[in-house]
């Protein structure tokens, strides 16, 4: 089952754990692709069978997803979080986005920023 920080989105979750991305991209009103394309991922990635349970798919996958439940009560919405995620520069990061760090792999980087603002730090 999910753990505590991935909740919010539990419904994307199979029984096994396993995240669906077409769970995750009918909650967030986007299609497999270009969910794909946002996380860093290939078509494929999201696409084939034998690709979805992947660990470098699952992985990605969990990283976009705890970004997300950690901005949606800033955002509002899982769709307004996923927003926020594609398009607001983070000064931090020399103005690149959420969904730049993820794709360079530094989803990690993110998550930390996130915590430093929660905590009332500075962008």
């Amino acid at each position: 089952m999910a753990s505590a920080a991935l909740d919010l989105l539990s419904e994307v979750f199979a029984e096994d754990g396993a995240i669906h991305p077409d769970r995750l991209s009918d909650r967030l009103r986007v299609t497999r692709l270009q969910l794909a394309a946002a996380i860093g991922l290939s078509k494929d990635a999201v696409t084939k069978t034998s690709r979805l349970h992947a660990p470098k798919t699952q992985a990605r996958l969990r990283d976009v997803i705890e970004i997300l439940n950690r901005v949606r009560g800033w955002a509002g919405s899982d769709e307004a979080a996923f927003a926020w995620y594609r398009s607001s520069p983070l000064p931090s990061f020399g103005d690149l986005t959420a969904e730049d760090l993820v794709k360079q792999g530094r989803a990690e980087a993110v998550k930390r920023y996130i915590s430093r603002i929660a905590a009332g730090g500075h962008a």
